[in-house]
């Protein structure tokens, strides 16, 4: 049985969604952040980053949400969420679900956790915050013209996908910034047709999260 270490609405969003969407018996094992138990020794030592989320898979100890739910994608084909080696539509799904990775949920961090960066110095943190800001409204602006693009409502069109999940945790945590996704039009759409999934609406009321999500 699957073992997901989470904290609600951290970045185990995304895999929650899939472990639901997928229909397989697991275990949530909250990781209380406020208490700092994810920089004990003993989740350390399961994942010495001391990041959230990790997924157990019997002896397979696995880090980093976007290579969890990917994993999870691959080890349960009958759900549809990638389609099969070597096809278009999987290529596809890789490379939104990289780039979501490495390009919209980088620069969300750099907005809420800028002293990593910037250090001591206020005045840096605040202009990084900024830049960050204003580059997310572009990279939502491309996802956005990538739905309407493949004629939605998803990010490859008709049929949900891996790195949907993924898009809609990420939009979540727009939420509170200048512009969030819910103020695209095609993103708009995106994040209705996501809260309505019984999947995302069973994994978020066990995170506690109250709704509106995004």
């Amino acid at each position: 049985m699957y073992e997901l270490y989470y904290f609600p609405s951290n970045a185990n969003v995304a895999p929650h969604i899939l472990l639901e969407e997928i229909g397989v018996p697991y275990v949530l094992k909250l990781i209380d952040r406020t208490k700092g138990a994810h920089k004990e020794a003993a989740y350390l030592a399961l994942n010495p980053g001391g990041v959230i989320p990790t997924l157990i898979d019997g002896d397979l100890v696995l880090t980093e949400s976007a290579a969890i739910c990917w994993y999870l994608a691959e080890q349960h084909p009958q759900a549809g969420l990638i389609d099969v080696t070597g096809s278009v539509h999987r290529a596809h799904a890789l490379r939104w679900l990289m780039y979501l990775t490495n390009t919209l949920q980088a620069e969300i961090l750099h907005y809420y956790y800028p002293e990593r960066l910037a250090g001591e110095d206020k005045a840096a943190a605040d202009a990084l915050k900024n830049r960050a800001d204003a580059r997310i409204s572009g990279i939502l602006t491309i996802l956005d013209n990538q739905i309407m693009v493949s004629h939605g409502p998803y990010l490859l069109g008709e049929t949900f996908c891996v790195a949907d999940a993924f898009l809609f945790m990420l939009c979540r945590w727009t939420r509170n910034m200048t512009k969030p996704a819910r103020d695209y039009p095609q993103l708009s759409r995106f994040v209705r047709t996501m809260a309505a999934r019984p999947a995302v609406v069973r994994a978020m009321t066990q995170e506690g999260l109250v709704a509106p999500w995004v």
